[in-house]
């Protein structure tokens, strides 16, 4: 699920310590990255990606940035009405399950995409659910689709995850729950994510196993050296209380 890399559009929110163009610009790294983690799992396990883009006549973009994944038309406007859509389109072209997965967090590590795809592969109907550390979530999985699972849902809070459990127990949804991740979607999260890229050997880290994200990695990396503003942040940043970071357990 993924927005074209259009400064002032996407990743606003990063903004300071970014400035537009470079919130777009780190848009576009996560986007190759997350790629990559995808095409890595399916070296593990059978996967057909696609990314489901917004804005309309944003096709040459993803074309050009995301040549290995298929394109999936234009999303709605809505977060819920992107995911309806999505999910109904590839129900439609007969594939057997359906994972739709952010565009926020590029170093979900690849084991739990491939986790993903064997809960889905199990006996019995269920959704995968990845909660974000956030509230929200990171990856639906779904073997049919259940509008109910999208109704009713407070978008963009932090009562998604939790609200959308609550629709699966209405309708007796079995739910497997994955380990929690973060999106990278405030000036806080992109601190971790730094610190998680460009520590040094030996640094705590708060997220384990974590996929490398290289082009986001080396991004940073030289952003950090040239954009004073984001460096001080970052420095700043440094005494960010792991605490504030814990995955949940349960």
């Amino acid at each position: 699920m993924a927005k074209a890399s259009v400064g002032g559009a996407v990743k606003t929110r990063l903004v300071p310590p970014l400035s537009y163009e470079e919130a777009a610009a780190f848009n576009t790294c996560c986007l190759s990255d997350i790629a990559a983690n995808v095409i890595a799992a399916a070296q593990i396990e059978p996967i057909q990606a696609f990314v489901a883009y917004s804005p309309p006549g944003s096709e040459p973009f993803f074309a050009a940035l995301l040549p290995d994944l298929q394109l999936l038309p234009a999303k709605e406007p809505t977060i819920g009405r992107s995911l309806v859509h999505a999910a109904q389109r590839l129900f439609a072209a007969d594939y057997g399950s359906v994972c739709l997965v952010n565009a926020d967090s590029p170093t979900l590590p690849t084991r739990v995409l491939v986790e993903a795809v064997r809960q889905l592969r199990c006996p019995g109907d269920r959704v995968v659910l990845g909660p974000a550390a956030d509230g929200g979530y990171y990856l639906i999985g779904l073997k049919q689709f259940h509008r109910r699972l999208f109704e009713d849902i407070d978008w963009s809070t932090e009562r998604v995850f939790r609200q959308t459990i609550a629709r699966a127990a209405e309708i007796d949804l079995a739910a497997a729950v994955l380990p929690e991740w973060y999106d990278v979607d405030d000036d806080q999260a992109l601190a971790l994510l730094a610190h998680e890229l460009l520590r040094g050997p030996g640094a705590a880290t708060v997220y384990e196993d974590g996929y490398p994200a290289p082009t986001t990695a080396a991004f940073l990396r030289k952003l950090s050296a040239t954009n004073g503003g984001l460096k001080r942040f970052l420095e700043n940043s440094a005494a960010l209380k792991a605490a504030d970071f814990v995955p949940r357990s349960g």
